[in-house]
């Protein structure tokens, strides 16, 4: 957010100095949505500025009854204080002093009130913005549990996560950034569980962006603020499911909210975040590490399988005797390689098509792709039924992934693996694997390792990692974090 370069302009007691000024720089003549509305109370002249579709009509009204009722001669030398204290019934009201702020709190949406002859305005917070209800998030759905979700309102959100936490602790420190948009952003964390460099870190790395506007919301903010844009992992966990975020925020995190999005970033995170899901935590522990090792496997097979079995196929040598039927039963003028990097784009373009279809196409495009492509595609020879059915796990898995940035990410590295085994055999599939945990290692997130809790090696946090611990079970919060108390209670 770029700082300004010179003072800022002072309120004039000429409530027409104001006018002019403010009329040309918020448009008042050209925008059909920017009012401001000339009143003459208790023989005072007033100006009101808002913006229509933001402000609250009955709360309006009830403002202006009681202005209406002010007597001439109950202004005296602080007539604004006055003004607050006795005549203006309403909560979140507060004085400005200089133009920037007053134009930046009209574009936000409060009312602003201007009086002649005062140098200073009143804000009254009486805005609403159009929002739909907290509904179950469609990415992280689980089959008990709480059905909200958080909105594109930041107010609603941080609302949600405070239901959650009553903490006298939690913390919810409101920034802006865009040098146009001035996007609101709140930073909420637990003070005496979060490391405070860490919440300094983030706090001074969003108030050094310098950009016209956030249109993307929290994804403009996390290629501003944690960089690494080449390289195809999250270094952030999104979530809409104020349950995870408050979970997150007791083990020490700190969370980003940005208004008019749904999701809130949870930082700073591993890899190992991005593995786990709500509906673990929603069963009995037997039944959640179940879950979760299933989860664990698919994944697993979405990253190693289809380039495996390229590298087994292409070096028959290495291929174990048991698993000879895995070999293509007959030879297609297509390649094993070309027909694994065809299926590939054809999951990317059936992925890419489900997210623009309408939701009630969305069935018809599945069975139209399984049944019709590609039952015709091994017809006329173009894949082998082994291709078609290594590529099918391998998608199962990625579409088991609980993490959307995730198990796009683990896409891309399977296409760079079964490039490297095309070209290498089954050595490019051993070398690949290697590059593959080299990025792991060497990726940082907020100098978090990502590959916590593997390097560095955590024998506690990750036995965490791998079975979901029951509730009450006594352990330390995540030590990468550094938090100040490291021990629920």
């Amino acid at each position: 957010m770029q700082a300004s370069s010179t003072a800022p302009r002072k309120i004039s007691k000429n409530l027409r100095d104001n006018l002019d000024i403010l009329n040309r720089e918020l448009g008042v003549d050209k925008n059909f949505d920017m009012l401001c509305r000339e009143l003459h109370y208790a023989g005072r002249d007033f100006a009101l500025y808002f913006i229509d579709g933001f402000a609250k009509d009955d709360i309006m009204n009830r403002v202006m009854e009681h202005l209406a009722g002010i007597q001439q001669q109950s202004f005296t030398t602080q007539g604004i204080q006055q003004l607050l204290q006795t005549q203006i019934g309403y909560l979140e009201v507060e004085t400005i002093d200089n133009l920037e702020d007053l134009k930046n709190a009209v574009l936000s949406g409060p009312l602003v009130f201007l009086i002649d002859g005062e140098d200073q305005a009143v804000s009254v917070d009486a805005r609403t913005y159009p929002a739909r209800g907290p509904e179950e998030p469609d990415l992280e759905r689980v089959v008990r549990g709480a059905r909200d979700g958080f909105t594109e309102t930041i107010c609603f959100n941080t609302a949600l996560t405070r239901r959650r936490i009553r903490d006298e602790g939690l913390r919810m420190e409101f920034v802006r950034a865009g040098e146009r948009s001035k996007t609101d952003i709140v930073v909420a964390y637990i003070d005496g569980i979060a490391n405070p460099d860490l919440v300094e870190l983030i706090k001074n790395k969003i108030s050094e962006i310098e950009i016209d506007g956030l249109p993307m919301a929290e994804k403009t903010v996390e290629e501003l603020v944690f960089g690494r844009n080449w390289n195809p992992y999250p270094l952030v966990r999104y979530t809409e499911r104020p349950d995870v975020a408050a979970v997150h925020l007791l083990e020490g995190h700190v969370l980003v909210y940005v208004d008019t999005s749904p999701s809130v970033m949870i930082t700073p995170t591993t890899f190992f975040h991005h593995l786990q899901h709500a509906e673990e935590f929603r069963q009995k522990p037997v039944i959640g590490v179940f879950v979760r090792w299933l989860r664990f496997i698919a994944i697993m097979l979405s990253i190693f399988l289809s380039p495996l079995w390229l590298g087994l196929v292409s070096t028959p040598t290495f291929m174990p005797d048991h698993f000879q039927f895995l070999f293509p039963d007959k030879t297609l003028t297509l390649s094993v390689f070309w027909q694994l990097m065809a299926a590939e784009f054809g999951l990317g373009l059936l992925r890419m098509a489900s997210i623009h279809t309408p939701n009630p196409l969305g069935s018809a495009l599945g069975l139209v792709a399984a049944m019709m492509i590609g039952s015709v595609a091994i017809d006329v020879g173009f894949f082998t039924n082994e291709a078609v059915l290594i590529t099918s796990i391998a998608a199962i898995g990625t579409f088991a992934t609980p993490s959307y940035e995730l198990a796009l990410a683990n896409q891309m590295i399977r296409l760079g693996m079964l490039v490297l085994t095309g070209i290498f055999n089954f050595w490019g599939f051993v070398a690949s694997v290697i590059l593959w945990l080299v990025l792991l290692m060497r990726t940082k997130a907020l100098d978090t390792p990502y590959f916590w809790p593997l390097v560095p090696f955590n024998r506690a946090a990750l036995v965490h990692v791998l079975f979901r611990p029951p509730a009450g079970w006594k352990s330390k919060r995540p030590k990468i974090l550094h938090p100040q108390d490291d021990t629920p209670k």
